[in-house]
């Protein structure tokens, strides 16, 4: 096995809010990808040799702060999609922290009430 993850989907109430945070954070253009029960929004990453997911809002998609705590990759150095998240609508919950020989991490709520992390190495 390659890795433990190997997709994930964060729910969301309000799709344009949502796909324009998002977008913001990664400073990218969200793909929306056409779905016949939900909108869907693909978040950027290398789907063919590496682990990555997307926004969907539809019917047993709820947000919340307290669920599973996904990490997402923060680059080079998260201080980067960090400084973005305020600005976009989003709330800061725990500021860049050190993790030892492991990195840094951060936690965030989305416009959505998920609470989602960060990390890198710097």
């Amino acid at each position: 096995m390659r890795n433990s993850i190997n997709w994930f989907e964060i729910p969301v109430s309000d799709f344009a809010r949502a796909k324009n945070f998002y977008g913001a954070l990664f400073a990218t253009e969200i793909q929306e990808m056409p779905h016949s029960m939900f909108k869907y929004g693909i978040l950027p990453g290398d789907m063919q040799n590496g682990v990555t997911g997307g926004i969907v809002q539809g019917e047993g998609f709820t947000p919340s702060s307290t669920g599973v705590l996904i990490y997402l990759n923060g680059g080079d150095d998260l201080a980067t999609p960090l400084s973005r998240v305020e600005a976009a609508g989003g709330k800061i919950v725990m500021p860049k922290t050190s993790i030892g020989p492991n990195g840094f991490m951060a936690h965030f709520l989305d416009t959505e009430g998920n609470k989602i992390a960060l990390h890198s190495m710097k």
